[in-house]
């Protein structure tokens, strides 16, 4: 039988209300009156070294003493980037004139994904990107994606180990990369040994792995202000860009490219404003941002969701007694969606202002980088009581407001592939809460772990499986 989860009353309330607080563009005489954010008061290397390795508590610990705007030192001249939490600064920014606010995605992100994905692209060409690949990650195609989920998930669990600890990481990003993979090129299943498309899934699982790696770390906080990719990251590069490049050119020469529906088949069509077909490298691009963000945040998602669930045994309890009953309950989406609170993987979202901007009692100057935390908005304690506590009933109650939960960004450049992400993690979760009775030796939780752009258990979310039952 379920048991209802408790749901939050006048006693012990789980969801609140921020005071207001003006942010808008303002004239520059009205931006010159008003004071500039505090500074963190630390040398500029070691304030961007925390920033880059221990992101979460460097972040908890400066607003704590400055509030929920502060300012950052530059690398080198360059002037300090300002960091936002309230959410009616992040709604200024996201709901702004692109002219006025534009994205910056980070010189480490483009320097992997390159200037032509839509991760990194601005303007009239990114939202050319995202009206080509949205109806792939959404309605009908959702559909497919769900079988290959689900086909891929019973496989990964029939090869666990049982009663052994295990990191769940690398297992999960497994069963992910297989699902983009049918939707980028067409692959069910495990792609064919030896083949172009096995040649590069084994290369993606090497370089996510590498870049966890302590010295990739410090390598790209010294090489995060270089205008083009350090010959280092190029080497490691070309590992993945050679399997990519041999299947664009294999697909070039299909028979039957015109009936194709996979991704890669659709942008080999497509023509480019004024420009003409993209070209190998165009290409290259897209699918290199779509295969690393459309399984490694979605794998880790899953990760963190499970860290916090083995540590919280009623409620995955009751997760447990929702997916073997075959419930629809909402408890189930309820988990998800606290686990992306909990442990955003996306910690921090780039945005610069063109214009001088109001940010609640101080202005900065045009060109100024802001950076918004999502990690500090998801842990707001006037926004979410108790915000260290992992309480999926917090959402038994309501949908959170648009610019208070953003775990897949907001505005014009949010995730394409927020609905399957999400579609994904219900897949996955339920089957493995229906199939495993799973544990975890060390109950003290898992600090986070920087891995490129996103954040990761620093164990991979160890867990032991103590009984796997057949699949239905």
């Amino acid at each position: 039988m379920i048991r209802p989860p408790k749901g939050p009353d006048k006693r012990d309330p789980l969801r609140g209300k921020v005071s207001p607080s003006p942010a808008a563009p303002v004239e520059q005489a009205g931006e010159a009156r008003l004071p500039k954010p505090p500074q963190v008061p630390q040398a500029r290397f070691l304030q961007n070294l925390q920033f880059s390795q221990r992101q979460v508590p460097f972040m908890l610990r400066t607003r704590r003493a400055l509030g929920d705007v502060f300012q950052m030192r530059g690398f080198g001249s360059e002037p300090g980037t300002v960091v936002v939490n309230h959410p009616d600064h992040i709604r200024s920014l996201f709901t702004a004139d692109p002219q006025q606010v534009a994205t910056f995605a980070g010189a480490q992100l483009e320097h992997v994904v390159g200037p032509n994905s839509i991760l990194t692209s601005i303007g009239p060409r990114h939202m050319q990107q995202r009206r080509l690949l949205l109806p792939h990650f959404h309605g009908e195609a959702i559909e497919m994606y769900n079988q290959v989920g689900i086909g891929a998930t019973e496989r990964e669990i029939d090869s666990w180990p049982v009663s052994h600890s295990f990191p769940l990481v690398p297992r999960l990003q497994a069963i992910t990369l297989e699902v983009i993979f049918a939707g980028i090129f067409g692959v069910w299943g495990t792609p064919a040994p030896g083949s172009a498309e096995d040649q590069l899934r084994v290369a993606l699982e090497r370089m996510v792995s590498a870049s966890t790696h302590p010295f990739a770390q410090l390598y790209g906080l010294f090489n995060r202000r270089r205008g083009k990719p350090s010959r280092l990251t190029r080497m490691a590069l070309s590992v993945v860009d050679r399997p990519i490049y041999a299947l664009i050119q294999e697909r070039r020469r299909a028979d039957d490219l015109t009936n194709r529906r996979d991704i890669l088949s659709l942008l080999l069509q497509t023509q480019v404003e004024q420009v003409g077909l993209m070209t190998d490298r165009e290409v290259r691009d897209e699918l290199l941002s779509l295969l690393l963000a459309g399984h490694e945040t979605t794998a880790n998602s899953l990760a963190w969701t499970w860290e916090r669930l083995l540590r919280n045994p009623s409620v995955y309890d009751r997760l447990r007694d929702s997916a073997r009953a075959c419930s629809s309950n909402p408890w189930i989406e309820a988990i998800i969606m606290e686990g992306m609170r909990c442990r955003p993987v996306i910690p921090i979202i780039g945005r610069r202002v063109q214009v001088p901007w109001r940010l609640g009692p101080y202005g900065v100057p045009s060109s100024t980088s802001i950076l918004i935390s999502i990690v500090l908005l998801h842990h707001r304690e006037d926004l979410y009581p108790l915000p260290f506590d992992f309480r999926p009933e917090r959402w038994l109650e309501g949908r959170p407001g648009t610019y208070e939960w953003i775990p897949f960004g907001g505005g014009v450049r949010r995730c394409i592939g927020a609905a399957l992400a999400m579609t994904e993690q219900r897949i996955v979760l339920e089957t493995m809460a229906r199939r495993l009775d799973l544990e975890t030796e060390d109950h003290a939780p898992e600090h986070t772990r920087h891995r490129n752009v996103t954040m990761i258990p620093s164990r991979g979310a160890q867990a032991v499986v103590r009984f796997r039952y057949r699949s239905s």
